[in-house]
């Protein structure tokens, strides 16, 4: 998304659309790029096999997890309803449709914006994952005590 931009003529005039255009999408874009160093650091932290021994960790990872699947998924949401509106345009904001002018522009946001639910989905399922890691030390008969000490 960071790298989508359109320049065309216009009526006389050197119009350049980039992503910093829409707010939705320069704020989704920041998000990604934080949410995707924490993963690197969680992709470390596994590959390493350092940390997450105690059920402290285990819960951080998964609020951590959780957190950052649905903050991509909520952003995405919204770079997607404002990308709508630059697809569709508005009467009543005066807003005009970008994509009969900027065809390329929209093709790369629409991916972009595809591919960002892709990767929330998959945050979903690494979520789920980090449930079932912290989950499975817990005791199913006694609420919230460890196996071990049944």
């Amino acid at each position: 998304i960071g790298l989508g931009s359109q320049t065309k003529d216009i009526a006389y005039i050197h119009k350049k659309v980039t992503f910093r255009e829409l707010f939705a999408l320069e704020v989704e874009l920041y998000i990604v790029v934080v949410v995707a160093a924490y993963n690197m650091v969680q992709l470390g932290f596994g590959w390493f096999g350092t940390g997450q021994k105690t059920s402290n960790s285990k819960w951080l990872s998964y609020l951590l997890d959780q957190t950052a699947a649905y903050l991509v998924l909520a952003v995405t949401s919204a770079a997607a309803q404002h990308s709508l509106l630059v697809l569709t345009g508005s009467e009543e904001l005066q807003w005009m449709k970008w994509c009969y002018k900027f065809t390329r522009f929209c093709f790369q946001i629409g991916s972009g914006i595809f591919f960002n639910y892709m990767a929330a989905l998959l945050m979903i399922i690494l979520s789920s994952l980090s449930a079932f890691n912290l989950f499975r030390l817990y005791s199913p008969k006694r609420y919230f005590h460890f196996k071990s000490s049944s």
